[in-house]
C-alpha cells in the first residue's frame, strides 16, 4: 500500500512537471502580445570620434516583437543561445516582451540628431569630484545597476536617461526612482526573462536560479521598460574586448560588465560619448570600490565572470585615442 501511495505521488509530481513545462513554453499562444515597432532612428551627418569601433553598424538596440524573428535571424542570434543569442529561448523572449508597452529609443519629441552622450560608472573616483551639474547637462545620460543618485547628487547629478539592469542589480526602493527614465534590462539567462514577465504579472518569482536573490518588486513601469537585444552584449564582449568565443572547460566564461554594456550601447545612439567613474585603484584591495556603499575593491579582484584586466586596457585605449572623454581622470 505504502509503494502504491508513492508511485501516485511520484506520478503527480511527474506530470505536474510536464504539464508545466508544456504550458510555460506554449504559453505565448493564449498571450496578447503588443507588437511594438522601432521607432525612427535620427542620422547624424557627422562621423563619431569612435567611427573605426563599429565594424558592425546601424544596430538597433532594443528588441520588438514586430520584427523579432527577422532580426534575430539578420543578426544571427537565432544561432547562439544566451546571453548573447536567443537560440531555444524565443518563447521566453516573447512571454517578457508580452508585458511590455514599448520599443521606442527616444520619445517622439525628441529631435537631436547628434546626442552627446555621457555613462556614469560606480566607480568611487567620483567621490567630491563635484560634477553633477555637468552630468546633468547631457543629452543622453546612462547609469548602471543599483548605484544611486539620492545623497549623491553634488557629485552624479541628478537626470537619468537610460538605467541598464538585471535581476541581482536593479534597485527597488522607490525614494532611488530616476524619475522619467527607461530602465534597460540585460538578459544573461533564460530565467531573467521569465523573472520579469512573473514580476509584471504580479507573481512572485522563484528565486533559486540566481546567484544573488533578485528583486522581488519593480520601480520601472511596463511601458518604461526595454530589452537590450543580445547583439549589444555579443558586440562588447568579441568586438570591444576580443574575448574568446569559447572557453576551456575549467575556466568560466567571461562576460563583459554593464559598464562596457553601457559604453557599447552608447556607441550605437550617441554621437559623442563622455564617460566618468570608470577608473579604480586595483593596488588598494581595501579602497572603496564605489561612491557609495562600503563594497572595496577586493570583491573586484575576486569576480570569476569578469576580465577587469582585458576591460581596463580597452578603456585606457578608447581614452588614449580621443575616441571618448573621461571626466574622472584623477
Amino acid at each position: 500500500m505504502r509503494g502504491y501511495l508513492v508511485f501516485i505521488i511520484l506520478s503527480c509530481i511527474f506530470l505536474y512537471y510536464v504539464l508545466h513545462c508544456i504550458l510555460w513554453r506554449e504559453s505565448i499562444g493564449w498571450l496578447r502580445i503588443v507588437e511594438m515597432k522601432r521607432s525612427p532612428v535620427l542620422s547624424c551627418p557627422l562621423k563619431p570620434a569612435f567611427e573605426s569601433l563599429l565594424s558592425i553598424r546601424g544596430i538597433y538596440p532594443f528588441m520588438c516583437t514586430s520584427d523579432f524573428k527577422k532580426i534575430a535571424s539578420l543578426h544571427e542570434s537565432d544561432k547562439i543561445a544566451l546571453p548573447y543569442g536567443v537560440k531555444n529561448s524565443v518563447h521566453h523572449f516573447y512571454l517578457a516582451l508580452s508585458s511590455l508597452k514599448s520599443c521606442d529609443l527616444f520619445p517622439e519629441s525628441d529631435i537631436v540628431p547628434c546626442k552627446k552622450c555621457v555613462v556614469v560608472g560606480n566607480g568611487a573616483v567620483l567621490k567630491n569630484k563635484t560634477l553633477g551639474e555637468k552630468i546633468d547637462s547631457y543629452d543622453v545620460i546612462i547609469r548602471m545597476n543599483d548605484g544611486p543618485i539620492r545623497g549623491h547628487e553634488e557629485d552624479v547629478g541628478t537626470r537619468t536617461t537610460f538605467r541598464i539592469f538585471y535581476p541581482e542589480s536593479v534597485f527597488t526602493n522607490p525614494d532611488d526612482d530616476d524619475r522619467n527614465s527607461t530602465g534597460i534590462f540585460s538578459v544573461f539567462k533564460p530565467h531573467d526573462l521569465k523573472w520579469l514577465w512573473e514580476l509584471l504579472a504580479g507573481i512572485t518569482p522563484e528565486v533559486d536560479y540566481f546567484w544573488k536573490k533578485p528583486a522581488l518588486n519593480l520601480i520601472y513601469k511596463p511601458e518604461n521598460i526595454r530589452i537590450l537585444d543580445p547583439i549589444i552584449t555579443r558586440i562588447a564582449a568579441f568586438n570591444m574586448l576580443r574575448f574568446p568565443t569559447t572557453f576551456p572547460k575549467k575556466e568560466k566564461p567571461k562576460h563583459p560588465t554593464t559598464g562596457i554594456i553601457a559604453i557599447t550601447l552608447a556607441f550605437y545612439m550617441c554621437h559623442e560619448v563622455h564617460l566618468a567613474g570608470f577608473k579604480y585603484n586595483f593596488t588598494d584591495k581595501s579602497g572603496p570600490l564605489h561612491y557609495y556603499g562600503n563594497a572595496t575593491m577586493a570583491v573586484m579582484s575576486k569576480n570569476e565572470y569578469h576580465n577587469i584586466t582585458a576591460e581596463q586596457i580597452f578603456l585606457k585605449n578608447i581614452i588614449d585615442k580621443n575616441f571618448v572623454i573621461n571626466l574622472t581622470k584623477d
